[in-house]
């Protein structure tokens, strides 16, 4: 029994240790990395930082290393209301656009997990579909629609709603458009899939206690379908805050956010240590809903 229960554990160690080392190199390393270099100052050579570590120069090439990093990059970024407007522009465009997805993508996802098993399948490859084309290309094809003759504006003015084109690109709205569209199978599946699972007998119940579909909806429906909607708007909030392309291609210097002031201090600026510094208060920022998320979560579990 010993050796059958050390052959066990010896089996599953590889499976356990597996994702750490995971994340340990393409999580932990690179950020490190990225704080080492937000540590740095910036200098024409290559790397086009210093100080670098010279594995030669022994524990006083370690000690000399470690005095020259300095917190001056954060300090810059704290000073200069560009990188402050940005990560506000980020939070408040990430915040409106989960928010809009939310409204849309809930009933999608209740209306989905209401219909046949065949029907569902099919739905859900069509939220799926749009994931076939490239993203870069589905962004582009926006340009094409929102253009001054564009077919959203000749739909609008055909339709009588509007006497005159709509100026639609380089504007917020066109933002939020590409990101609702971009980032909606992100929220309409983690909530179909929770909707999905609960307990038609739950609903019965409270019909024959007397509540109506309304009442049953927002009393058994939705506190069950949290989960789903907590993890729909982690997916979708947190890669919008550095988001890049969609601002980049369908906004203007109006909405210019990190993603944009991060891409601009790495390859046009060639400043890494403030770029990185940049992805480093990013990261932070970042950290706080998944925490957030997770107390709630232990929380309910208990």
């Amino acid at each position: 029994m010993a050796k059958r229960a050390s052959g066990r554990r010896s089996s599953a160690f590889p499976v356990v240790v597996a994702p750490y080392l995971w994340l340990a190199a393409f999580f932990f390393v690179p950020v490190l990395i990225a704080l080492r270099i937000s540590l740095s100052q910036t200098a024409i050579a290559q790397p086009p930082y210093t100080p670098t570590f010279d594995f030669a120069a022994g524990w006083d090439g370690l000690r000399e290393f470690l005095k020259a990093l300095s917190f001056q990059n954060y300090a810059s970024l704290a000073a200069d209301t560009l990188y402050t407007a940005s990560y506000l522009k980020s939070l408040q465009v990430a915040a409106i656009s989960t928010a809009i997805l939310l409204l849309i993508g809930y009933p999608i996802a209740y209306a989905i997990s209401r219909l046949s098993t065949r029907l569902q399948a099919i739905f859900v490859m069509l939220v799926i579909l749009p994931f076939w084309t490239s993203f870069l290309i589905r962004v582009y094809a926006w340009i094409t629609l929102l253009q001054h003759d564009g077919l959203v504006n000749r739909i609008l003015m055909a339709t009588g709603i509007v006497g005159e084109p709509v100026a639609w690109l380089a504007t917020d709205t066109a933002v939020y458009i590409g990101i609702v569209y971009s980032y909606l199978p992100f929220m309409v599946l983690p909530l179909y899939v929770t909707l999905q699972k609960l307990d038609p007998s739950l609903l019965e119940a409270a019909a024959d206690l007397g509540a109506r579909r309304i009442k049953a909806f927002f009393m058994v429906t939705l506190p069950l379908s949290l989960p789903g909607i907590a993890a729909g708007v982690l997916l979708c909030f947190i890669p919008i805050v550095g988001e890049f392309v969609i601002p980049d291609l369908l906004g203007s210097s109006q909405t210019m956010m990190i993603g944009q002031t991060l891409w601009t201090e790495f390859f046009s600026n060639k400043d890494w240590p403030v770029a990185s510094a940049i992805a480093i208060v990013l990261l932070c920022l970042l950290v706080v809903p998944i925490a957030l998320f997770e107390r709630l979560y232990i929380a309910r579990e208990r």
